[in-house]
């Protein structure tokens, strides 16, 4: 029986390897290279044999009879073994072409928005693995149950697809979502982003109307209905597919926990947050779309507990209690610590952002943090130097970014060793530590705050 060779270009990435795994459970022979990788790629490529001998490209691992070259978004259009694939004409392909080239066939539902993308996929992901429906998948976070961020069958007839904007790979510009063709799609907020690839709002907007535009005939989009530009996107798209609403899903707090709410059910969830009741309205109308009853979806949600760095919940010991979040972009920064604040109320909320994307290191970019942070006890804010100059960034001044983000809550930092250690001395009562980064804080180990 033949198998088919794949060689992964920059197999390293968050989602290159987690592909590479997929493939490689599915029968594929799997090759790969990468000039340094980080964990958990390591660790998990090594545990199933995928794991490079040796850093750095190898034009020799390109060869006649490797099926599909795919190229990841770290590799560079100079990258030897990519000029190899093309002198020798194979085929090459970006991750998401080929994830729409292994589900061409099934009915995509694409997830996509600023915000929220990760968390609405896991959330549909939970309701159809609870109830035994099976489906393909990719989203950008692990999440318990599922071995790997991406999953490929023959039998499924659904795929479920986190629908990133950002760039596909060094020699294709369009953005990822462009390429999936969804027949169910969600559009779930839009506020400016990767500010280095789309430098204005408009025309980081405008890659969101292409993707409306590529949903198939008598498809369907489901869209939010409480953010003006989603709106304006939606109403305006053709009348070749279906058009569904939604808004955020009824919900009330007390003592005793957090409860989405509908007028003849009441349901205690394991996540929290009026950001994650708009998820939860999304993955609710994509549920009911591919047919799961009312009762199927709410007994299965329940049970959903969230995703790796999305409010997750990483120490709590006597009267500490710390998150992480990988929110970094102004919209997701404010949602985060409202859904915190709202959470606690009564206690000292301690918030710590790293700005660590191209966006948020940009001075033109700051100014939309601007009361982000206000709902916080005390909120710090650090930047790395050095990260600005890798980045080849303007120097960023601790005054700017203060002047930027605004409030008497806040301090500046560009030292993660001052800033932690100010931290520690500290004596707050009853704290909620927030920490919010797309980076790590210089490798800071964030639970040793409870000792």
């Amino acid at each position: 029986m033949y198998r088919m060779r794949v060689h992964f270009i920059a197999i390293g990435g968050a989602v290159m390897h987690n592909l590479a795994i997929a493939l490689h459970l599915k029968g594929y022979s799997v090759t790969g290279s990468d000039d340094e990788i980080f964990e958990p790629s390591r660790s998990r490529l090594l545990k199933y044999g995928l794991l490079p001998s040796k850093w750095g490209w190898d034009p020799d691992l390109i060869t006649k009879d490797v099926d599909t070259v795919i190229l990841g978004m770290h590799a560079k259009s100079d990258n030897p073994e990519l000029i190899k694939a093309h002198e020798l004409g194979l085929k090459i392909m970006s991750f998401p072409e080929y994830l729409y080239e292994q589900t061409k066939d099934k009915k995509r539902i694409v997830i996509a928005g600023s915000h929220g993308k990760t968390t609405t996929t896991a959330m549909i992901m939970h309701v159809f693995r609870v109830l035994g429906i099976k489906f393909d998948f990719m989203v950008g976070s692990q999440i318990d149950g599922f071995e790997t961020m991406v999953g490929l069958s023959d039998e499924a007839e659904l795929a479920v697809f986190e629908g990133d904007e950002y760039l596909t790979s060094p020699i294709d510009r369009r953005p990822k979502f462009h390429l999936y063709m969804p027949d169910i799609a969600v559009l779930n907020g839009i506020a400016w982003d990767h500010m280095n690839v789309f430098p204005t709002m408009e025309n980081y907007v405008d890659q969101f109307r292409i993707f409306v535009e590529k949903i198939s005939p008598g498809g369907m989009l489901i869209y939010f209905d409480g953010d003006e530009e989603v709106k304006r996107i939606s109403l305006a798209a053709g009348n070749h597919i279906k058009k569904i609403p939604y808004k955020i899903h009824g919900h009330f707090q007390n003592k005793t926990g957090f409860y989405a709410a509908t007028h003849n059910r009441v349901v205690q969830l394991k996540i929290f947050g009026e950001h994650n009741m708009q998820n939860l309205s999304a993955a609710h109308e994509v549920c009911k779309a591919v047919g799961v009853t009312e009762d199927g979806f709410y007994e299965a949600i329940k049970s959903f507990e969230g995703t790796s760095k999305r409010l997750q919940k990483i120490k709590e010991t006597g009267n500490i209690i710390i998150y992480l979040d990988f929110a970094h972009s102004p919209s997701k920064v404010k949602a985060s610590v409202e859904a915190i604040a709202a959470r606690y109320p009564g206690r000292d909320i301690i918030v710590c952002l790293e700005l660590h994307t191209f966006s948020s290191l940009n001075s033109e970019f700051l100014p939309l943090y601007k009361g982000t942070l206000s709902p916080a006890t005390a909120a710090f804010v650090y930047f790395n130097p050095h990260a600005i100059e890798m980045k080849k960034l303007e120097d960023l001044s601790k005054e700017a970014v203060y002047e930027a983000f605004g409030g008497d809550n806040l301090t500046v930092y560009d030292s993660s060793q001052k800033m932690f250690g100010f931290i520690k001395e500290q004596a707050w009562k009853c704290p909620v530590y927030l920490f919010m980064s797309s980076g790590d804080f210089d490798g800071f180990d964030i639970s040793s705050l409870t000792e």
